[in-house]
């Protein structure tokens, strides 16, 4: 994200409150419907991190967001899971049935400092991110405990892109398979070693396909959310429009497809 904000003449160290889109969850069309529909997925925060100190006074602003739309699946991804607990709403309880979290591990030593933190939060969906993938890395022993979901691995993108090999993510997708774990490749990276040769993948669409082409997906278990209606029902004024995935050709050999949310079938890039 460093990189991107760079090349848009931003500061990728400053963190701050986004002025339009900030409760996108609970605004309306024109119709008075909302725009996002009952059933979607939602990652939250992927330019920082939900969980990162500058953002404290505003994180409780979005748990009263997520918590008027229970049919609406959220993600939260954070590299800071030390930091969760003392960020939690006071009744959160157990964890709320719609939400999930995701906790990046790049490489094993975060994975060893992160995942015994996340096998003691309290949510109810837990998830891996392996990304970027920079080094080797064995999730066997917090697979077999039962306290993760799923596992999203992909190689490293833009400037200074260091090399994902193909044994690291064989080694975790069979991890997965064993451990009964849904497992998905999302992309190469920019440089991909198979078999002692190295690869230059220049586009993100082609590091897609190609990650599709190696097959390292387990898709065996439905994540379910529970989504739920509001109980008190004052927050639809409308009847609720629930969302269905829609994917277009191009979508069969892309990677993502396993954990995307699809598009609306809008058409406009059709046009």
């Amino acid at each position: 994200m460093y990189f991107l904000d760079k090349q848009r003449n931003m500061d990728g160290s400053r963190v701050f409150k986004v002025k339009n889109n900030f409760d996108y969850p609970i605004q309306r069309d024109k119709h008075g419907n909302f725009k996002i529909k009952s059933g979607e997925t939602l990652r939250i925060c992927l330019t920082s991190d939900f969980f990162i100190d500058k953002a404290d006074e505003w994180r409780m602003d979005v748990w009263n967001i997520i918590k008027q739309r229970p049919d609406v699946a959220f993600i939260i991804i954070t590299k800071r899971p030390e930091r969760v607990l003392d960020c939690l709403p006071p009744d959160w309880g157990d964890g709320w049935n719609n939400v999930s979290l995701s906790i990046t591990t790049e490489n094993q030593l975060r994975a060893d400092e992160r995942l015994p933190i996340l096998e003691g939060l309290p949510f109810k969906h837990k998830q891996v991110i392996i990304a970027p993938f920079i080094g080797a890395v064995s999730l066997k022993k917090y697979l077999n405990k039962g306290f993760i979901e799923q596992v999203v691995a992909g190689g490293e993108n833009y400037s200074g892109s260091r090399v994902c090999k193909y044994e690291w993510v064989k080694s975790v997708y069979d991890e997965c398979v064993e451990a009964g774990v849904n497992f998905c490749f999302m992309e190469t990276g920019t440089y991909f070693e198979k078999d002692g040769k190295v690869y230059h993948i220049a586009t993100k669409e082609k590091q897609s396909v190609m990650a599709f082409k190696s097959g390292l997906f387990n898709n065996v278990r439905e994540i379910n959310y529970n989504l739920k209606m509001p109980s008190n029902g004052t927050l639809f004024e409308t009847e609720p429009i629930w969302y269905k995935k829609h994917f277009r050709e191009r979508c069969e050999t892309c990677a993502s497809k396993m954990i995307c949310n699809g598009c609306s079938d809008c058409g406009l890039c059709e046009k």
